[in-house]
């Protein structure tokens, strides 16, 4: 008996969506009674199905569709939501001219790094420098520490960095160091070094009695008691900070991705694509020269009843306690990508015998197969998959068969497949709606147009660790662009902890009220 796979081309040829090929694939050697080849047949089928559910919505008229239904939502929340397509305080791209050397601090989930970033322009030949950087895991102790002992324990790490090269940098008499803050939570923020602190979730207790209290403010004092002179000149979220790290040495970078465990992505937009309520305050000290901006896209809050979903995307969400808060993240990021093979594996289990009929160890628990360990099973290619039979004889102890290695394998490639397809519709829809408004914006020197190439800043573990993933969405992306290359899915390091130090680089550009 054979099983008998859609073929799923992983070469350079393009992606194959509604490829309906078979490729025939050895089961195993052993003469199968009649019960194991009814058994096998019944996985065929459902592989068939499987197959015809993630790569059907694929199709490039399919993508195109999804891309025209998500500018329509991407435009109405720029003019009233204030949830996403948040405008921040940056309207100034960097020219790559900008030099001097800055302190950043990077404030993430699970770290703390400070680093010293040297900016030489792009004349030289290494333009951006990392001096020194030092990382402190923020651990359940650090989340735990409430109010304004976080923000010393901060600063002690900061002086700890900075005490290594003496009274060099940031210490004691002399002119303050020049700092950008990475700050990868809600901030309500009113101008590029000032921002309201708001709950920050994750279990962190930092803004307890301080809500509402300037961050740029708290980490300052918090440093000058710890006789740290610093200046903070801009508070960037990490979307924004990718973009600008790219930007600095790539003059075509206008996006920013992010896309890891969540996703999230940024873009430079005309001042006037935005409605005047989204600026809030802000709006009346806007100068005439600030034509653009960067804006938080937040986009792991669209794509309801836009993306197309399978019973196993359904289960996901009925089982959220969040259902309908991001849609779009549910379908392309780390954080899920593991649980809907699950949910397709327990499935087969349980209706056509994969596995022999038994739940491998842990399956029966939600999120029990993360993202890393599909990864893993991806980019197994041996024919014998030896990788991933480690895993379900070690990690996930289970009978099995070569065929029951093949289907698990496929399902990962089918999920990965389709998040790939996803996302090149969204970032084909952000181009497409900054290409709409460059062309409308009546005030811009330069108009973007449909022939010229855009970088796509892009960060995260899904997007750069995944096998295949940043390849697969580049495909697609160049089979739903006018011709290949327009847009261009460029990997970026450090970009939280250089693009917030681009950011105090462009200061003076932006003059701001800081």
């Amino acid at each position: 008996m054979l099983l008998m796979l859609p073929s799923l081309l992983r070469a350079s040829t393009a992606p194959t969506a509604t490829n309906t090929t078979t490729t025939t694939i050895p089961a195993t050697a052993t003469t199968f009674h009649d019960e194991e080849t009814y058994r096998l047949e019944r996985l065929q089928k459902y592989a068939l199905q499987v197959t015809d559910h993630f790569l059907n919505p694929l199709q490039m008229t399919t993508l195109l569709d999804i891309s025209k239904r998500l500018q329509e939502q991407f435009h109405n929340r720029l003019q009233s939501c204030r949830s996403c397509m948040l405008p921040s305080c940056n309207h100034q791209l960097p020219t790559g001219r900008e030099h001097g050397t800055f302190l950043t601090i990077d404030v993430g989930g699970s770290n703390l790094r400070v680093a010293l970033v040297e900016l030489s322009g792009k004349k030289e030949q290494s333009p951006v420098r990392i001096v020194r950087v030092e990382s402190w895991q923020i651990d359940h102790v650090v989340r735990s520490l409430p109010g304004h002992v976080f923000f010393d324990w901060m600063a002690s790490k900061v002086g700890e960095m900075l005490a290594k090269d003496g009274d060099r940098f940031g210490r004691g008499s002399g002119s303050p160091l020049r700092t950008g803050i990475s700050w990868s939570f809600p901030l309500d923020q009113i101008s590029l070094c000032c921002g309201l602190l708001n709950t920050m979730g994750k279990g962190f207790l930092a803004a307890e009695g301080l809500i509402g209290q300037d961050l740029g403010e708290l980490i300052s004092q918090a440093c000058l008691h710890r006789n740290v002179n610093i200046q903070i000149e801009a508070i960037v979220n990490d979307s924004s900070a990718t973009l600008l790290s790219r930007a600095y040495v790539d003059q075509s970078a206008r996006m920013a991705l992010i896309l890891g465990t969540g996703t999230n992505a940024a873009i430079h937009l005309p001042v006037t694509s935005l409605g005047p309520g989204k600026f809030g305050s802000r709006l009346q000290d806007l100068r005439p020269d600030q034509r653009h901006v960067l804006v938080n896209t937040e986009l792991s809050m669209f794509g309801k009843g836009i993306l197309p979903t399978t019973r196993w995307d359904e289960q996901l969400t009925a089982m959220h306690p969040l259902p309908d808060f991001q849609p779009f993240e549910m379908l392309i990021s780390g954080r899920y990508l593991g649980e809907i093979v699950r949910l397709v594996l327990v499935e087969a289990v349980l209706s056509v015998g994969l596995f022999g009929g038994h739940l491998p160890s842990g399956f029966d628990q939600p999120y029990a197969l993360d993202t890393a360990t599909i990864a893993v099973i991806e980019a197994d290619e041996s024919s014998s998959l030896s990788a991933v039979a480690t895993i379900f004889e070690t990690l996930h102890k289970s009978h099995f068969t070569s065929d029951d290695l093949l289907f698990t394998r496929h399902v990962c490639q089918l999920v990965s497949r389709r998040a790939a397809g996803y996302l090149a519709a969204g970032v084909h829809a952000l181009w497409s709606l900054r290409n709409t408004a460059e062309a409308g914006c009546v005030r811009t020197a330069t108009v973007t147009t449909q022939n010229t190439r855009t970088s796509i800043a892009c960060t995260g573990s899904v997007v750069e660790k995944y096998p295949h993933f940043r390849r697969t969405c580049q495909e697609y992306l160049d089979l739903l662009t006018p011709c290949p290359g327009l847009i261009s899915l460029d990997p970026v390091q450090d970009c939280s902890i250089l693009g917030a130090a681009i950011a105090v680089a462009c200061c003076d550009a932006e003059n701001s009220s800081c």
